[in-house]
This record gives structure tokens, C-alpha cells and sequence, in this order.
């Protein structure tokens, strides 16, 4: 699955770049690779950054350190330069994303369900090119599946800790916390007593995050100082989804722009995928999981061309058309299979190459 989906998205980014348009190379370290890039290089500045008109502006403390971290320890280990080691960094992080995803989904729904869930992840996301790229979703997602799936064996302290690194990784680990919760709760209510163990995960669970948010504050002065870089930078706040519906009335009435309108469908297409996995019943850590990424997510106001980037680990909209592939016959799986995932390998190349604005 890595190699072959690997091969389709380089392939069509490829094919996408136009003359004189750089090598594949630059596309998979453009927009935030080049930040992570340059912090495993040089480290996070000092405090907060200007523009020469002296407002605030976003700098690289707005990302968080596990990525970069284990991007400079495969600089080091391997004595190449940090850009590649960014991307060797991820696609070993896809490696173990696809085996954790795989295992997870084999203990929930079987073996068929985790095979065509594992396409659909790599394969058909409209947004899985950033796996390959030098970005820190992977990593997130692989650290994610881990974390649940150890909290379904109830290897309870595995899963604390690999959520407390999920929190160093991305922001949007609340989600993995809360569902790590969730499960703790669940074994604790079947037991009828509390126990050390749950308990202990949910606690580390709730320390990654906070952690790096606190040492940013302590670094810069001030405990908000990460927010604010955040808004000053990326335009990102908590606005209840103020900012996504406002995108929403704007863009499908007018019909401006295929990326516009392809992003509003798909982001649309995915809440009706996250409800029917509601409706059609899961394990409900991992329903919370993907939910509370889902409505992070759109809760933020940002860039809405990133919006489909930022939930690409969530998961839980993969279940529906994976259950409904595993019941399908071969061979309309395997066509379905392939034309989604030609879609989405395409989809990500077309944002990288032809649409001009960060992802």
C-alpha cells in the first residue's frame, strides 16, 4: 500500500509541475515543510516576530517540536540535510501509520474493512499527498492509531504516552485524549471500580499539549503567546465555525472557482460520512477521535484550502464507504477503489501544482 500509493501521488504531482515549475523535491518541502525544515536546522526563535511595520506577525513556534525533533535525529543519524531528512522522517511515519491504522481497523471491523480503510487513507483522501510530504500529519496520525489502538488492548500507559507525544506533534490532540478518556471511562464503568492504570493514561494523555503551549509562554513572556502567534500568522482562532459557514454562503451559491467549490462539496461530503459512521455504530473512542477533529477543524477560523489537509488524520469518515466496500463484491471494490483513489492522488497534486496558495 505505501509503495503503490507513493508511486501514484509522485507520479501525478510529476506530471502536474509545469516547465520550469521545480522538481518533485520542492513540491513535497513547500509551505510548512519549510518551517519544520528550518527548526530541525536552527532551532525556534527567541520571541515574537514583526513585520517591518512593527505588527505581529506568525513565526515558527506556532509548530510543535516532535516532528521536528526526530527530523534533526535523522539528519544526524543519516548525515543528510534536514530537507531530506523531513521527508524520510514522514514516510516512516506513513509506514507505521498504515500498520497501525491496518491493525486498528482489523480489531474493530476485520480484515477486508482495514484493507480498503488503509486505500482510502493514502490513497483517495483528496488531501493524502501531505503524508508524503514534509509535514508532520503522518506522524500525528500514526502516533493517534497507535494510542487508540493500544487503549482497545488496554495497554493503558502505551496509550497515555503515545498521546502524550500525539500532543507534541499537533494541537488537534485534544481529540486523541478525549478518546483515550472515553475508553478509560468505558473499561472503568464495565469493572465497576476506578483503576490506577486508565487513570494514569488519561493523565499523560492531557500533558503533551499543554506542555509545549506552556514552554512557548515561558519562552516569550506571556501564556498566550502561542495563540497569538497563531492568529498573527495564519489568521487561526476559535469562532465556532463562524468562519466555515461564512465560506459556505459565499462559495456555493456564486460557483467561484473549482477549488473553492471542490473544497466546500468534499468538507461537506465528510460530515455526512462522519454522521453515517454515527448511525451506523463503531467503537465510540474512536467515533469521539475523528468528531473532535472534525469539529476542531471547522471551528477555527483559517485558510479555508487547508481545511481538507487538516482532516486527513481523523479517520472516522473512512468507515462508512470502507464497511460498505469490504461487503461489495471484488471486483466493484477494486473499481471503486481505483477510481477513488485516482481522484484523490490527483486532487492533492492539482492543490500542490496548479492552485497558487498554501495548503
Amino acid at each position: 500500500m505505501y509503495a503503490g500509493s507513493l508511486a501514484l501521488h509522485l507520479w501525478l504531482l510529476a506530471l502536474l509541475i509545469p516547465p520550469g515549475g521545480g522538481g518533485v523535491r520542492d513540491r513535497l518541502l513547500a509551505w510548512d515543510a519549510r518551517h519544520f525544515a528550518d527548526i530541525a536546522a536552527h532551532g525556534y526563535p527567541d520571541g515574537f516576530s514583526h513585520t517591518p511595520e512593527g505588527e505581529l506577525t506568525g513565526n515558527d513556534l506556532a509548530f510543535f517540536p516532535l516532528y521536528p525533533l526526530l527530523t534533526r535525529a535523522v539528519a544526524s543519524l543519516a548525515g543528510v540535510d534536514t530537507g531530506t531528512a523531513a521527508l524520510g522522517t514522514a514516510h516512516l511515519a506513513v509506514l507505521a501509520m498504515l500498520g497501525a491504522v491496518h491493525a486498528l481497523l482489523i480489531r474493530l471491523h476485520g480484515e477486508r474493512t482495514a484493507l480498503a480503510g488503509i486505500v482510502l487513507l493514502a490513497g483517495a483522501q483528496p488531501m493524502a499527498l501531505t503524508f508524503f510530504m514534509g509535514y508532520s500529519e503522518a506522524l500525528f496520525t500514526a502516533l493517534a492509531a497507535g494510542a487508540l489502538l493500544a487503549a482497545h488492548r488496554r495497554a493503558w500507559l502505551t496509550a497515555g504516552s503515545l498521546t502524550l507525544l500525539c500532543g507534541l506533534t499537533r494541537p488537534v490532540a485534544a481529540a486523541v485524549a478525549l478518546a483515550v478518556a472515553v475508553a478509560a471511562a468505558q473499561h472503568m464503568l464495565r469493572a465497576r471500580r476506578p483503576a490506577a492504570r486508565p487513570v494514569a493514561a488519561v493523565v499523560l494523555a492531557c500533558a503533551g499539549a499543554p506542555a509545549y503551549l506552556a514552554w512557548v509562554g515561558d519562552r516569550l513572556g506571556r501564556m498566550d503567546a502561542w495563540f497569538l502567534i497563531q492568529e498573527a500568522g495564519w489568521g487561526t482562532r476559535w469562532d465556532n465555525g463562524a468562519a466555515f459557514l461564512r465560506f459556505l454562503r459565499e462559495v456555493l451559491p456564486r460557483e467561484d472557482g473549482w477549488v473553492p467549490v471542490s473544497t466546500a462539496l468534499l468538507v461537506l461530503a465528510l460530515l455526512g460520512l462522519t454522521a453515517a459512521a454515527w448511525r451506523r455504530g463503531a467503537w465510540p473512542p474512536l467515533l469521539v477521535y475523528g468528531t473532535a477533529v472534525v469539529v476542531v477543524t471547522l471551528g477555527q477560523s483559517n485558510y479555508f484550502h487547508c481545511k481538507l489537509r487538516l482532516l486527513v488524520p481523523a479517520l472516522v469518515f473512512l468507515l462508512p464507504p470502507a464497511r460498505a466496500l469490504a461487503a461489495a463484491r471484488p471486483r466493484t471494490a477494486v473499481a471503486v477503489l481505483a477510481g477513488a483513489v485516482l481522484f484523490g492522488s490527483w486532487y492533492g497534486a492539482h492543490m500542490l501544482t496548479v492552485w497558487p496558495y498554501a495548503i
